[in-house]
């Protein structure tokens, strides 16, 4: 079964760091456009990182200045390193990938990934 695992997520203070993992089931997905969203609550998913399907970072504009998304092929994993961490950072964050090969190479959108984590908790308290 195809899967998508995060960890890492916890309760930190303002200003500290932390490092989210996904791991994934399957080689498959080192040629797939795979990335992270967030979401808040009361609020709706955000596009927050991504690898592209030829391995281009691209970033959303509010997480380009404090995140970093990396990878290790030889542990099937990506990560989202986040430093400087704001209470608005609070969230959910899940891994995504998209199998299909149409659309735009650099997509942002929730509803151009198939294949989603559970998800893991980050809370910053100020």
């Amino acid at each position: 079964q195809v899967q998508l695992v995060e960890s890492g997520g916890g309760l930190v203070q303002a200003g500290d760091s932390l490092r989210l993992s996904c791991v994934y089931s399957e080689r498959a997905f080192r040629s797939y456009v795979m990335g992270w969203f967030r979401q808040a609550p009361g609020k709706e998913r955000e596009f927050v990182a991504a690898f592209s399907a030829i391995g281009y970072s691209y970033y959303a504009d509010s997480s380009k200045d404090r995140f970093e998304i990396s990878r290790d092929f030889s542990k099937n994993a990506i990560y989202l390193q986040m430093n400087n961490l704001k209470p608005e950072d609070t969230a959910v964050y899940r891994c995504a990938a998209r199998t299909g090969r149409s659309g735009t190479d650099y997509p942002k959108e929730e509803r151009d990934f198939d294949i989603w984590g559970q998800g893991t908790q980050v809370t910053v308290s100020s």
